[in-house]
């Protein structure tokens, strides 16, 4: 049975305690063993290489860097790593070696909470499939990304909130490879109500079962 490791913490806006127990669900109803815990000291803990999947649901936070060492080259024999909206992009985010394994990072919401297309690029993905476009409304979260992952949904800014970002498509899904390890991104979910659309759980809970480590 796969082993998933939520941890939680950080800045309370993003709700992480609510949104890391619901994630927990979604993982259980796919067959995980999960634990789910609020104290960040597990990253230093040899057991964490083990474990089938890492959730981080964080905003902010200090990862040291002996242990963001040893969390990259986990990921690289085999451990996942996935998350949603602030969790992977803006967790951690003065740690370069978590940054070079998460491949995101939040820079921007223009607007703050809109309306906005999420235009599904990648029908024939099993994350993705049967999910039409779709509209939500949230950040729209203006992301650094790494040139090697592979865009599943996408938006477009209008430039209505900031010129500047008019008519670039950013992605809002992806994933990607690192080593042995598989890592997934949803830029959907700022707070726990997020969860009751009809997509977003469903998008993460495939993409969380598809990041974590491969038999």
């Amino acid at each position: 049975m796969r082993k998933a490791l939520v941890v939680w913490g950080g800045w309370q806006g993003h709700e992480p305690e609510q949104c890391a127990e619901i994630v927990a669900d979604l993982l259980r109803e796919d067959g995980f063993v999960v634990e789910v815990t609020g104290d960040l000291g597990i990253f230093a803990s040899p057991a964490l290489a083990k474990t089938d999947l890492l959730v981080p649901v964080i905003t902010g936070e200090t990862l040291e860097k002996p242990h963001a060492s040893a969390l990259v080259e986990a990921v690289r024999g085999g451990l996942g790593l996935a998350g949603h909206h602030g969790a992977l992009a803006t967790s951690f985010k003065e740690s370069a070696p978590f940054r070079y394994v998460s491949g995101v990072t939040w820079v921007a919401h223009p607007g703050n909470i809109i309306d906005f297309r999420v235009a599904v690029t990648r029908q024939d993905d099993p994350v993705m499939e049967g999910i039409p476009d779709f509209d939500y409304r949230s950040e729209q979260y203006y992301l650094h990304y790494d040139p090697t992952v592979e865009i599943l949904a996408t938006t477009t800014f209008t430039g209505g909130y900031d010129p500047a970002a008019r008519n670039v498509v950013m992605p809002v899904v992806f994933k990607r490879h690192f080593g042995a390890g598989r890592i997934f991104y949803s830029a959907l979910g700022h707070v726990a109500a997020e969860f009751d659309h009809p997509y977003m759980p469903l998008i993460l809970r495939r993409g969380l079962s598809w990041a974590a480590r491969q038999p």
